[in-house]
């Protein structure tokens, strides 16, 4: 596929400029009032989750259990296209696809880092909990709480509106948009005139801002490596050059398009993530990381409705507010559109086969993911081979990752391979989003068509220069910190769509096909 096939489309212009001005407004307000906009942002994101952290965890549930249904009941056996359809990507560079196009960024940052954060009590995570920081139950507690933050939860939001997207898109045959995946509560006419726009707009949006906060916390994470490992002093210069080579790559990807490139990025990212995790589980402590991850597991099991209904009621706000809650907003703000991405790597399969790769399977990565690393950490801190709390606590919240790596056999081969790596997985993360971007900005798109490239530049460009603006003005860990509020924002924003969404994706398959008028 080739973005010059749709070049000649015509452009969603109502959606493509109110889009561009918002985010190029706020890439303005980080240059000339960044503390301002951070204040702001804050207090807004702040308000939403304390009045409404209720509703987050009950919408998250929600996907859970619809899910779990789906997957599982003979619903699971619809094929997207038709009985007679044929999937076009492999098992492995879909598989592949899905997950370093979702959240292989995030594993790569939080792996190491999240579990020390609360097991050393660092932001005042256990002290509504009662927990004694660095004790055995609090490490108990930090494995369950990345296992229920990372893995079968969050990738339900992911997945029950891409399969809703898909059997809309190729079954029923409406666009390839968000507010298409509407119609089943509002018609035809929601596909129509100002709330069609308005719901795409916010949607990408969010996704731009999202994705911006993921690019500013790479930009200041690869940056305090090479100040741990090599000496090398963060600054401006230093995050340009990350950024332009970071933006480079997934817009190139972009623009080469899904077969050539991004497919091609996704299958060779992917890879590196497996020996990475195969190299840590046989260097680390093989033994408690496997014990860990049991105990983590059964932690979790114990502890999941609670977990999965306070609103911040009883962890605080610290835990519950600035951690959970913070990711399902960032989850959500990612949701509609990509869910469009996954929909058009889906056709030919089935209603399970999509649910197995796009929740089970990273779901179970995510699990061994964070078992490894969590626990490799753990253990290392514990027995004194490396002072990853001291590092986060000196550092920034993501510094613990290096103070890791120094310790573990060629480290100086592991830590440029991570680098590398997180680079990468932004890159696929960012490509997909900005080719997805650029279908919802163009009339007529198709799952099959590339959206014109200039479109792809334009919106990758857009990505990168929001983050590394708000990373150098910003101060850079204030910076991230207000692009971070700004994705939150945009989450909050997204929500009501995304609870239409799911109301949509029920009556598709609750109602509707119960009274076989699909």
């Amino acid at each position: 596929m080739s973005g010059e096939n749709n070049a000649k489309k015509n452009i969603r212009w109502s959606v493509f400029i109110p889009s561009f001005i918002i985010i190029g407004g706020g890439a303005l307000l980080g240059i000339f009032n960044n503390e301002w906009l951070t204040k702001s942002c804050s207090a807004i994101f702040t308000w939403s989750l304390k009045n409404f952290g209720w509703l987050y965890q009950l919408v998250a549930i929600f996907c859970l259990v619809v899910v779990m249904i789906l997957t599982f009941s003979k619903l699971g056996n619809v094929r997207f296209g038709g009985r007679n359809a044929k999937a076009k990507h492999s098992f492995g560079s879909w598989f592949a696809m899905t997950l370093t196009g979702g959240i292989a960024t995030g594993c790569i940052v939080y792996g190491a880092n999240e579990v020390m954060i609360y097991y050393g009590n660092i932001y005042g995570e256990l002290n509504q909990l009662g927990l004694e920081p660095l004790s055995a139950e609090a490490s108990y507690f930090g494995m369950g709480r990345v296992f229920y933050n990372w893995t079968f939860v969050p990738y339900a939001m992911y997945s029950i509106v891409g399969c809703a997207m898909a059997y809309i898109y190729f079954n029923k045959k409406e666009e390839l948009s968000v507010a298409a995946s509407l119609t089943p509560l509002f018609g035809q006419k929601i596909k129509k005139g100002f709330f069609r726009s308005l719901i795409d707009v916010v949607s990408i949006v969010a996704l731009a801002l999202g994705l911006s906060s993921n690019l500013g916390m790479g930009l200041a994470l690869i940056g305090s490596g090479l100040e741990a490992a090599y000496g090398i002093k963060q600054g401006p210069v230093v995050w340009i050059i990350l950024f332009l080579i970071i933006t480079a790559t997934f817009t190139l990807a972009s623009v080469a398009g899904l077969d050539k490139g991004i497919k091609w990025l996704a299958n060779g990212t992917s890879k590196i993530f497996y020996v990475l995790l195969i190299f840590l589980l046989i260097a680390g402590p093989t033994v408690y990381i496997l014990n860990m991850m049991n105990v983590g597991i059964g932690y979790w099991a114990d502890h999941f409705w609670t977990w999965g209904l306070d609103p911040y009621t009883v962890g605080g706000e610290a835990l519950v507010t600035w951690w959970t809650m913070f990711d399902w907003a960032c989850w959500i703000a990612y949701a509609p559109l990509m869910a469009i991405f996954f929909a058009m790597i889906s056709y030919g399969r089935t209603i399970r086969q999509f649910l197995i790769v796009n929740w089970i399977l990273p779901s179970a990565f995510g699990i061994v993911w964070f078992a490894v690393w969590s626990g490799t950490a753990l253990n290392w801190q514990d027995i004194g081979k490396a002072d990853i709390i001291g590092a986060i606590t000196n550092g920034i919240a993501v510094s613990g990752l290096w103070e890791l790596l120094k310790q573990v056999p060629i480290s100086v081969l592991i830590i440029p391979l991570v680098m590398i790596t997180m680079i990468a997985a932004f890159s696929t993360t960012a490509d997909t989003m900005s080719t997805t971007i650029s279908q919802i900005c163009t009339e007529g798109s198709k799952y099959d068509e590339e959206p014109a490239n200039w479109q792809k530049v334009v919106w990758g460009l857009s990505i990168g220069i929001i983050a590394v603006i708000m990373v150098i003005f910003g101060g850079g860990q204030q910076g991230v910190e207000g692009v971070k509020y700004l994705s939150g924002v945009g989450g909050f924003c997204v929500l009501p769509i995304f609870i239409l969404q799911l109301a949509s994706t029920f009556k598709i398959f609750f109602i509707m096909w119960r009274k076989k008028i699909l």
